[in-house]
């Protein structure tokens, strides 16, 4: 075992580990959603639970809500970071975080990544690139989308994840962002391979896997940005590392982020809707019928499995959700998953109905603040790659057994394979 990578593991995941572990032995009905397999493969019936039991329920480990107000009050309440508080700890265990920190590669849930930094870091950071996923500038995309689709789809998919719905978020994120497209497979590997840090609790051998692929990332990256230093383009990226404004590692980051956070949750979506249609054929019908209702065929794929099945917010100062007092430090589990199927919002909430009026009401793109900066980009890639999938392929259907990823928080196949 790597010393350094070891405390990097305890720090980051093995006291997290532990706790969960300790507390699903003693019956914790939190500790389920990281230990139980059954949960990983169909979450809903535990979010049911969830709420049922309580709005907000307490556990060894941390408060939870699967209720959609209140989900979207601890999104939107600036008494709720995602950032820990800087708290007194044991001498020992604030060297090792100090060192984790120091000597830690910079992946997506690593500070400075906007994922995991506060206001005022967070608006400089978001105010930064927040120009070029604005709605105008996404909706300028739609002809190269549909240029990108039509590539992709020229040869019969088999796989659809492998085949289509990863390959057309990463190119269109590869170009916003200056890469060169014949990187796509390799960042779809590295991403693929770092996507498991967002859980809690990871194996050691887990956590050491996604620490070697972003550090090669880290290294990719760096080196890409003396290229464009030394030959910028018109891209993202370019205009970034000629600011003053971001450090290298600020900068490596955000790059990071942007990169992994352009592809991942889509792909998700895409193969997660393409899969929903073709166990729907009634749904697709209606689609067929009144293609104007594909944007919120996407809305209610959001809804009904999010790609993103929940976040945690952590309590900076004293604050009341749901009749309940929160202390500075405790951290609360919001349920995107639970909240986008409470049936006091959503009717009949477990039905996949392309035509429900109110399912842009989901909060699968999280909320306040740290609202999903590339929404609008996953919207369009989604309604425009769906469309396109079956209107070129309209007896496309599940061929095998599709197999889910074994992420958590990250939901959606890792196979899915189908035939024309």
């Amino acid at each position: 075992m790597l010393p350094g990578t070891a405390i990097r593991w305890a720090t980051k995941h093995g006291f997290m580990r532990a706790g969960i572990n300790a507390a699903a032995r003693k019956g914790d009905e939190q500790a389920r959603f990281f230990t139980d397999a059954a949960v990983r493969q169909e979450p809903y019936p535990f979010y049911k639970t969830i709420r049922d039991t309580a709005p907000l329920v307490h556990s060894r480990l941390m408060w939870a809500t699967a209720r959609h107000d209140l989900v979207s009050a601890v999104l939107r309440n600036d008494a709720f970071g995602v950032g820990f508080t800087d708290r007194p700890l044991p001498a020992p265990v604030a060297l090792m975080f100090r060192f984790s920190r120091r000597s830690s590669p910079i992946g997506p849930v690593d500070p400075p990544s906007m994922l995991v930094v506060d206001p005022p870091d967070h608006t400089r950071y978001r105010r930064l690139v927040s120009k070029v996923f604005t709605a105008r500038a996404i909706e300028g995309l739609r002809p190269r989308i549909e240029q990108t689709c039509d590539e992709l789809l020229r040869d019969k998919p088999t796989d659809l994840v492998a085949d289509f719905a990863s390959l057309l978020p990463v190119t269109v994120i590869a170009e916003i962002l200056g890469v060169p497209l014949d990187m796509r497979r390799k960042l779809l590997a590295w991403g693929n391979a770092a996507a498991p840090t967002l859980d809690l609790g990871l194996p050691f051998m887990t956590y050491r896997r996604t620490e070697i692929n972003i550090k090669r990332v880290n290294v990719w990256m760096r080196g890409h940005f003396a290229r464009l230093r030394r030959d910028p383009g018109d891209d993202l990226l370019s205009q970034l590392v000629q600011l003053d404004d971001l450090s290298e590692d600020e900068l490596l980051a955000t790059a990071g982020l942007l990169l992994a956070a352009g592809f991942e949750t889509t792909v998700n979506l895409l193969g997660t809707g393409a899969w929903l249609l073709m166990r729907h054929p009634e749904q697709l019908a209606i689609l067929r019928d009144e293609p104007q209702r594909w944007g919120n065929a996407v809305e209610e794929m959001l809804r009904y499995d999010s790609p993103v099945q929940v976040t945690a917010r952590v309590c900076q100062r004293e604050a009341e959700i749901g009749g309940q007092r929160i202390e500075p430090g405790q951290v609360v589990m919001a349920m995107l998953g639970g909240a986008n199927r409470d049936p006091g919002v959503f009717a009949d909430p477990d039905r996949f109905d392309v035509t429900r009026a109110n399912a842009r009401e989901h909060l699968s793109f999280s909320g306040g603040v740290h609202y999903c900066l590339g929404a609008a980009l996953a919207r369009l890639e989604g309604e425009i790659g769906l469309r396109m999938l079956f209107e070129r392929y309209p007896d496309l259907r599940i061929d095998g057994t599709p197999q889910r990823r074994s992420t958590r928080v990250l939901r959606g196949f890792e196979s899915l394979p189908v035939t024309i």
